[in-house]
């Protein structure tokens, strides 16, 4: 999970890193735009060889969520 929060906070450019917690609700930052979700997709398939789809961040609300759904893949 770490190693997760700390791939997303790297994807960030203003966020300060102590907003970046599993409990983020990370379509609340105010950096979450369409091209860091393509950004999100690419790095989960880098990193973890896993392909997220558009539903998986959709349903996702927090970066836990989210690894959660990784998790899932793998």
């Amino acid at each position: 999970m770490e190693k997760f929060v700390n791939c997303f906070f790297e994807l960030l450019d203003d966020t300060d890193k102590s907003l970046v917690m599993p409990d983020t609700v990370f379509k609340e930052l105010e950096e979450w735009t369409s091209i860091l979700a393509l950004s999100l997709i690419a790095m989960v398939d880098e990193v973890y060889d896993v392909t997220l789809d558009t539903d998986d961040i959709r349903n996702a609300n927090t970066l836990e969520e989210l690894y959660c759904a990784i998790q899932q893949k793998i």
